[in-house]
């Protein structure tokens, strides 16, 4: 049985990791406690990449109250070079008795080996406590190094009978303005912003986030089989990342004018923009997530090809009705409900007026 005190110190490494949220990319959000007869002594969070770890910031703040202390992390603490210095060798150093870790790291370059390199230097440590919470925390970084693709969301804004915009394309604004901030919020947790071009050419989107305070800015992806994106167009009018995915049916002139625009551009796709290709073009440049935004063609391609791997939709309290008014997902839609995409591990809460459903896609066999 799991001692109460293990699951009230992991919770609070839980806690630690989850408000570096969006900074840390494309490294895990980490963070650890050092506990010692029962109290805290020590804490670290890694901040973002490059800076040093949760791990060894957690020792040095405990200073020699380390030594014969327990350490909890949400991690599995790592064992190789990278931008900074193995966990586990400050670990050892610190004289620390017992390592009480959330999860293994996927990461092929630890997976174990933390554990492994603990246990020859006598050091007890654990692993499973609160996985699901873990995993959860960084489901964009295990999806990118077990598959090379970022982990994908599908936001939509719409109404009670699932429309994004009346039938003349009036959108502004379905949901109020504290859904509105939670979609930002989400722009500051993701790597990329992705839309169509025809949402790109009817809204004229920034695609930034504009929370008050610090926050990150996504990169921008705008599937534009044609790079038909206009060269004023807002979401390339200031200093953000823009990229345009584009097929080869693109003009060479107009993806050279994008470029010259400070516009990176990948062609993906013959006619199309092939959208696993893009993924994995996206995840070569270690884009751990992706936000998509809209509009409904965007989304019902990327569910048909199996792409979204959370749904997370703002809900208003209204109806707007209409056969031409435009539906979240768009294309033909499944023939029969076995077909159906399902969400699982579905929460639901109040969002100012407004309510916000998330959920994991269960993709039918």
């Amino acid at each position: 049985m799991t001692a109460p005190a293990d699951l009230r110190f992991m919770k609070r490494a839980l806690q630690l990791a989850a408000r570096r949220k969006g900074w840390t990319s494309p490294n895990p959000c980490v963070g650890a406690v050092v506990v010692k007869g029962g109290r805290i002594v020590g804490e670290g969070v890694h901040r973002a990449h490059g800076e040093p770890h949760a791990e060894p910031l957690a020792l040095a703040a405990a200073g020699t109250k380390a030594r014969g202390a327990t350490v909890y992390v949400n991690l599995e603490p790592c064992c190789h070079v990278g931008a900074t210095p193995p966990c586990v060798d400050a670990i050892i150093a610190a004289g620390v008795k017992r390592v009480v870790a959330a999860m293994t790291d996927p990461n092929p370059n630890v997976n174990g080996g933390g554990f492994a390199k603990l246990k020859r230097a006598g050091i007890a440590s654990e692993c499973g406590l609160l996985e699901a919470e873990a995993r959860r925390i960084n489901e964009d970084f295990i999806k990118l190094v077990t598959t090379g693709r970022p982990f994908v969301t599908l936001k939509l804004a719409m109404s009670l009978d699932g429309k994004i915009a009346t039938r003349t394309g009036e959108s502004k604004w379905i949901t109020g303005a504290k859904a509105r901030a939670a979609a930002h919020r989400l722009r500051h947790e993701h790597d990329a912003v992705m839309v169509g071009i025809n949402t790109a050419l009817a809204d004229d989107p920034e695609l930034t986030c504009r929370l008050p305070g610090q926050h990150r800015q996504p990169t921008r992806v705008i599937v534009d089989s044609r790079a038909r994106l206009p060269l004023n167009a807002r979401c390339i009018s200031n200093s953000a990342r823009t990229i345009v995915a584009a097929s080869e049916r693109a003009k060479p002139a107009q993806l050279r004018a994008l470029s010259k625009a400070g516009v990176e551009t990948i062609t993906v796709g013959v006619e199309r923009v092939n959208l696993l290709d893009l993924m994995a073009a996206l995840g070569e440049r270690n884009i751990t997530s992706v936000l998509i935004e809209g509009g409904g063609t965007l989304a019902a391609s990327a569910l048909d090809a199996g792409l979204i791997d959370k749904v997370i939709l703002f809900i208003a309290p209204m109806l707007i009705g209409g056969a031409e008014s435009r539906p979240g997902i768009g294309g033909r839609g499944v023939d029969g409900l076995a077909d159906a995409w399902r969400l699982r591990d579905v929460r639901m809460k109040r969002v100012g007026g407004d309510w916000m459903i998330e959920g994991y896609v269960h993709r039918p066999d």
